[in-house]
This record gives C-alpha cells, sequence and structure tokens, in this order.
C-alpha cells in the first residue's frame, strides 16, 4: 500500500511539472490538469502520513 502511494506521489509531482512546462495547455485545461494532479499529490501525502508506523515521532 505504502509503496503504490509512493508511486502516485512521485508521479503526480512530474505530471505537475508536466503539464506546468511542457504540455503547452492553457487556461482552464491547465488549471484543471494542475488542480488534478494536486489533489492526487495531496490525497497520496495524506495517505503516506496516516499509514506510517506509529513509533517515530
Amino acid at each position: 500500500m505504502r509503496a503504490l502511494l509512493w508511486l502516485l506521489l512521485a508521479a503526480s509531482v512530474l505530471a505537475n511539472v508536466y503539464i506546468g512546462t511542457f504540455a503547452g495547455w492553457t487556461g482552464g485545461l491547465r488549471a484543471t490538469g494542475s488542480v488534478s494532479t494536486g489533489a492526487v499529490l495531496l490525497g497520496s501525502a495524506v495517505g503516506l502520513w496516516l499509514t506510517r508506523p506509529r513509533g517515530e515521532a
């Protein structure tokens, strides 16, 4: 599960960089792509935080 969350986190960062710099999208399409990848990034980060080992502070 954690490996999948790490993969989603990395993929969302890479997708956001691609959308912001190389895709050539403008306007609403760029905003929609950025919001979508941001939601995946935040969701995977929260999932990783919730599944962290409890022995760590």
